[in-house]
């Protein structure tokens, strides 16, 4: 068998003497991995740091077992451009081990994260954006691994309209003021979250990480028996840090 496609590199391993075996989330094939000879040698191993996308030739006799790629080109070498930015690079790292530990090899889910994760990335030179970025990615994820947020109207009365928190129980949204005998136990759900427009206040980014923290932790890691990977809390950390 024979395709072709671009991936973005989530990781590699060593494979032998100077081999690599390549983890990368294609667009249209899901996670995948091969074989790269040589690809752990100095000269060439820069252009498969986490985070870069490159155009991919995959060969191998079944679809299910380790081939071997051919890089054909790197379409975006992101790594390079961040090395001076910390944070970025904490983001590349939580990222990609969030998208390793979450899907197995051939996940076809992971196409439906291909373009929303290369945005991402390409915004992460953008300190101003890329943070409620990165929290809209999470929620996302969990949507498109099965495991979404309803917050489309109030769990209580059905209203569509001021919705503050989600229930951590069953994930849906609630208005505060339907919900004010037990509203320490909710999660705030910032606006920048339900309306694309809004503005991102003081607060939201924290708020937006422990909404989706929670159910990353809760529902999509606890399903496949995982702790949340702790890259994602070095960047919790640092992000918060800097609010």
């Amino acid at each position: 068998m024979n395709w072709s496609d671009d991936g973005i590199v989530l990781g590699g391993r060593r494979f032998g003497e100077g081999g690599l075996i390549l983890d990368v989330l294609t667009a249209t094939r899901g996670r995948r991995s091969g074989l790269v000879y040589g690809g752990a040698s100095r000269k060439r191993r820069g252009q498969y740091d986490a985070g870069n996308t490159l155009a991919l030739a995959w060969s191998g006799r079944l679809d299910d077992q380790l081939g071997r790629f051919d890089v054909a080109e790197a379409r975006r070498e992101r790594a390079s451009r961040l090395l001076e930015d910390a944070a970025a690079l904490s983001a590349v790292s939580a990222i990609t081990a969030i998208l390793r530990a979450s899907m197995n090899e051939g996940d076809a889910a992971g196409s439906n994260l291909y373009e929303a994760t290369s945005l991402l990335l390409d915004e992460l030179g953008n300190p101003d954006i890329w943070p409620a970025l990165y929290v809209r990615w999470e929620l996302g994820l969990l949507s498109a691994l099965g495991f979404g947020l309803d917050l489309e109207e109030c769990a209580i009365s059905g209203a569509n309209d001021g919705l503050t928190h989600v229930s951590p129980r069953t994930g849906r949204a609630v208005r505060g003021s339907e919900a004010e005998a037990y509203i320490d136990r909710l999660l705030a759900i910032p606006d920048f979250l339900l309306r694309s427009g809004a503005a991102v206040m003081p607060g939201d980014i924290a708020a937006g990480l422990k909404l989706t923290g929670h159910f990353l932790e809760n529902r999509l890691f606890a399903a496949v028996h995982r702790g949340v990977p702790p890259e994602r809390e070095r960047l919790v950390l640092r992000l918060l840090s800097k609010l």
